[in-house]
């Protein structure tokens, strides 16, 4: 099945899908923006397995790299990996637009007014040679080494490691996130990850131990964001005594306003905490 005519939407996603569904073999990106690379993995990561064609993207690496630096992007990005959906390279391209090509179909995306719009041929020639094209730029470019954990494997050891309660703070509190990064848009993996230990008064060797197996940062970079957040108040630590050794740190929420906080609302709470 092709795209037979243009497409015009509000945004990228609409145009996302309809390329999507309009192909069950698969779909090669080229030039992508962050705001189509974000929206790609959006889309695919909503749509049942084997509802949707392998994605082949080649993205000038600077712009993945910014894109991959959120959580939230990153860690389904990665589960559409380990799904084999979705393939990243990385090539500066000479196309202006974004495109989306198909066996069967061509679409550049334009943006206009506030709108988007996608551009189609179904030229048989033509989208012929582009396929043909871009497919050898696609075996030409290096892989990007996405280093982020798929949110799935996240998500289990959260659960097997520390416990059930924790991983339900912390699927709400990255449910009431447009990003994790840490760089005023939202809070990053590791904060998030000693909040909701915090919160369940986990030790924070667990979480540290938790979060270097399963790929989020090293114990290192726990230890000093856990030492930044009991800085500024968010946390506090209490000794346990242990049969041999030195003693280990339970973390605890250290703001009332947090330890009062339903679940989905700690980000909000946290952020302006830091804020201050």
């Amino acid at each position: 099945m092709a795209i037979r005519s243009n497409l015009l939407a509000e945004g990228v996603e609409d145009i996302i899908s309809s390329v999507l569904s309009s192909t069950a073999d698969e779909v090669l990106v080229v030039n992508p923006t962050a705001e189509v690379i974000e929206g790609l993995v959006t889309v695919a990561t909503s749509l049942e397995d084997g509802d949707h064609p392998t994605i082949r993207l080649v993205a000038d690496e600077p712009v993945l790299k910014d894109v991959m630096d959120d959580f939230i992007v990153a860690s389904n990005a990665a589960d559409l990996i380990v799904a084999e959906t979705l393939s990243l390279r990385t090539a500066q391209d000479d196309v202006e637009n974004t495109l989306f090509v198909t066996p069967n179909s061509v679409v550049a995306l334009v943006g206009a007014g506030g709108k988007v719009a996608g551009l189609v041929t179904d030229d048989e020639a033509f989208v012929e040679t582009a396929f043909e094209a871009h497919q050898e730029r696609w075996e030409d470019a290096p892989e990007f080494k996405l280093r982020t954990p798929a949110l799935s494997r996240v998500r289990e050891t959260l659960a097997e490691d520390i416990n059930e309660e924790t991983l339900t703070d912390f699927d709400a509190v990255l449910g009431s996130l447009s990003s994790a990064r840490g760089d005023g848009d939202g809070l990053d993996e590791v904060t998030i990850s000693l909040l909701v230990a915090a919160r369940n008064n986990v030790l924070l060797y667990d979480i540290s131990k938790w979060g270097e197996d399963v790929g989020i940062a090293s114990k290192a970079t726990f230890s000093r964001t856990k030492t930044k957040l009991e800085d500024t108040g968010l946390i506090d630590t209490e000794k346990v005594p242990i049969d041999v050794g030195r003693p280990r740190l339970r973390l605890k929420l250290g703001d009332d306003r947090l330890a009062d906080a339903e679940n989905d609302e700690l980000a909000g709470i946290a952020q302006e905490l830091l804020e201050a």
